[in-house]
């Protein structure tokens, strides 16, 4: 078992204050894998006054300076991947050839994709031609308090650790308490990557504890959350009194709409992208709309995909996905597919209980529900589990219109043949992000959403433009 109960503060591994243990569960196996200590206020106020204490030397750095401590962070990585899939995989139950091929190259994919925006910024700018000793400066906004989910952590640490870094920002990242062990390592690769003391700094802890001091603590100026739609209206409100920036990152309920004149793979594409990562992820398609005259056909190729998705221990190597995070996860999930089933949906895969076989872990049979209505339950919330409902449609608006009937409004999804179709749709449909046959966004775009997926842009030139100010510099001296 491993003991990680320290916190890397001010360049170093301190104890907590007031040790409060915590276990880290395996969800494979159900047992206690590592013990950490979740942080106080107390020690929150330690980070937050080392990141401060190291802001203005920090946000002197010249830009050149601070992106050769990223790439050698990257550097860090590169010799201990392996450490790293393993790592998410034991916390949080990502098979381990998953982990190994997408969990942990989130890093590298989304730190290269900073370096290269990091070098089109325009630190500082011309207004226009019509106020040539007018300058736009763009300078960092100070402490910032990250706070990260426990699905992709190492995705959602790189998505605003690194390009904190880049701008200028010292910050105190609090991981998930579900999933510390890949954080705690990349403190190491921070440390041994030489960033000076105070820049970075990581408490563990959970939301009412530190989430609530970094949300309410007058010394951050901003905090970037990626979570829950309930947590991250409770930061809002908890951040507010201070005036603080506030980016989030949050839910989703994903419309896939599938004409029928949809390509042969459409229908399985969406349903092992629903299930992709144990149907935990936010831009997950969970809801699949299908064009009437193919509906039959594709709740039968659903239905197949289901029946023949493996599920294993992460542990195992091979293409299945694992278990879920924890035991109320587990729980929330059968809540749900017991809700379709109340509801009037029609059950075609999985259901209750464990998969055949399995009497031990949070394992949860991937589940396909048909003829499923806008409004009910499983339609309308976000179930965060291998669970897909199948939703017919007649025309093209009643399609949008179902589509967008939703609080959420994150990644949506279109599949046609038609390209005047999809360009139409891609505008119409309310999201912060749309794929369109099976094509995924290029490197750099932005991530995130509109409505109650909160409205972060993270990733590329937007992501690191989040941790900037605008300063507005009037009689600037051109021959300065």
């Amino acid at each position: 078992m491993l003991i990680k109960r320290d916190f890397y503060i001010n360049g170093r591994w301190t104890a907590p204050l007031a040790p409060r243990d915590c276990d880290v569960i395996d969800p494979s196996t159900e047992d206690v894998c590592a013990i950490i200590s979740l942080g106080s206020e107390a020690d929150t106020d330690v980070a937050v006054a080392a990141a401060k204490a190291a802001f203005p030397a920090w946000a002197a750095t010249p830009p050149a300076e601070r992106k050769a401590y990223v790439e050698a962070i990257l550097a860090q990585y590169e010799k201990r991947a392996e450490e790293m899939a393993q790592a998410i995989s034991l916390e949080m139950g990502a098979p381990i050839d998953m982990s190994r091929n997408d969990q942990a190259p989130c890093l590298p994919w989304h730190l290269k994709n900073f370096l290269t925006a990091f070098d089109h910024i325009e630190w500082i700018r011309p207004l226009g031609p019509h106020a040539p000793n007018d300058r736009i400066a763009m300078e960092p906004i100070g402490v910032v308090g990250l706070i990260t989910p426990w699905n992709w952590p190492m995705n959602q640490v790189t998505l605003k650790v690194i390009p904190a870094l880049l701008a200028g920002c010292t910050c105190v990242l609090k991981p998930s308490e579900e999933s510390p062990l890949s954080s705690l390592l990349f403190a190491e690769f921070v440390h041994d990557a030489g960033v000076p003391a105070g820049v970075f700094n990581l408490v563990n802890g959970d939301g009412a504890g530190v989430g609530t001091r970094l949300s309410t603590h007058p010394d951050v100026e901003m905090i970037s959350f990626t979570g829950s739609t309930r947590a991250g209206k409770a930061i809002s409100k908890a951040a507010a009194e201070t005036l603080k920036r506030v980016t989030l990152e949050l839910g989703g309920k994903g419309a896939n709409l599938i004409f029928a004149d949809a390509d042969d793979r459409a229908v399985e594409r969406g349903v092992r992208h629903c299930f992709n990562n144990s149907g935990q992820s936010c831009n997950a398609p969970t809801r699949m709309l299908v064009e009437r005259p193919a509906y039959d056909r594709a709740v039968e190729i659903a239905r197949q995909v289901a029946d023949n998705t493996k599920v294993a221990s992460a542990h195992e190597p091979g293409r299945h996905i694992g278990p879920v995070v924890n035991k109320r996860q587990w729980d929330q999930i059968q809540g749900y597919i017991q809700k379709g089933i109340e509801e009037g949906a029609r059950l075609v895969a999985g259901g209750l209980g464990l998969p055949e076989g399995m009497n031990k872990g949070y394992f949860v049979r991937p589940t396909v529900f048909a003829d499923v209505k806008p409004g009910m339950t499983i339609e309308k919330e976000e179930i965060f589990g291998p669970v897909l409902s199948i939703i017919p449609f007649d025309t093209e608006e009643e399609a949008v219109l179902i589509a967008n009937d939703t609080p959420y409004g994150l990644t949506n999804y279109v599949q046609s043949q038609n390209g005047a179709r999809r360009n139409r749709l891609a505008r119409q449909l309310r999201a912060g992000m749309v794929e369109m046959n099976g094509k995924s966004r290029g490197a750099g775009a932005p991530f995130g959403g509109v409505k109650a997926s909160g409205r972060a842009r993270e990733g590329g030139v937007w992501g690191i433009e989040e941790f900037l100010e605008v300063k507005a510099i009037s009689g600037w001296d051109n021959d300065a």
